[in-house]
């Protein structure tokens, strides 16, 4: 299994991120390796990467599609563990997923809990337990095997937001996806910055847009205005 981290300015919380990793997983047989594809960050971000022993630091044009891809390409294990840097997975993750893909899953996420109280947001965590495609999004983390993702073209490059959304259509067509009930913890920083409940209804439009036809660009200049 390969863990790959795509990254841009992360340096006030990579470390509790990498430290974390470390501690969860349970085999260190089923790790091959974890790699931080770092988007040219100007805050010290590779700098505090290069101080943890066995992960894999590499640069790559700030664009989240890419990063995940060019850490695929460079990967050697025969499933791919993608992870937002904000996110830390449950105790024992790595056997969660191997059981997983034992199972005949060739794709699956876990379900989500943000580190905030508030009752949207712990109503937002509550619907990921579901399997609707809906019901998904990119901080929920993704697991594959490395040949599915190859099969399906990995990452559209295209999509700079929405790409995790993008390439769950193509699995979800392709293979039964797997949910493993136990939660992933998100960081709510976004949602505080720019208000709750205001940034969702921000998501649903992104959402709604690209049900109704919006190209990437459209997406993206949409996300730029509104929320980035």
């Amino acid at each position: 299994m390969s863990v790959i981290i795509p990254t841009y300015n992360e340096a006030q919380g990579i470390s509790k991120t990498l430290n974390e990793l470390q501690h969860r997983q349970s085999e260190q047989s089923l790790i091959h390796e974890i790699i931080v594809v770092d988007g040219k960050s100007d805050d010290g971000t590779q700098d505090i990467v290069s101080k943890f022993d066995g992960i894999k630091c590499i640069s790559s044009p700030k664009s989240r599609p890419i990063q995940m891809n060019t850490g695929a390409s460079q990967a050697r294990g025969d499933i791919l563990y993608f992870l937002h840097a904000d996110c830390l997975p449950p105790q024992n993750f790595d056997i969660y997923i191997s059981n997983g893909i034992d199972q005949n899953h060739l794709a699956g996420c876990f379900r989500m809990k943000f580190d905030d109280e508030h009752p949207w947001i712990k109503f937002i965590s509550w619907l990921t337990k579901f399997k609707y495609r809906a019901c998904r999004g990119g901080d929920q983390s993704l697991f594959v095997t490395k040949s599915l993702f190859e099969k399906i073209g990995g990452f559209d490059k295209r999509y700079l937001i929405f790409e995790d959304h993008e390439i769950l259509g193509k699995i979800y067509n392709t293979t039964k996806f797997c949910v493993i009930q136990e939660p992933l913890v998100s960081s709510a920083r976004r949602f505080r910055d720019k208000g709750i409940l205001k940034l969702q209804l921000l998501f649903w439009a992104i959402y709604f847009k690209k049900w109704l036809g919006a190209t990437p660009e459209e997406l993206f200049s949409f996300y730029k205005k509104h929320i980035d």
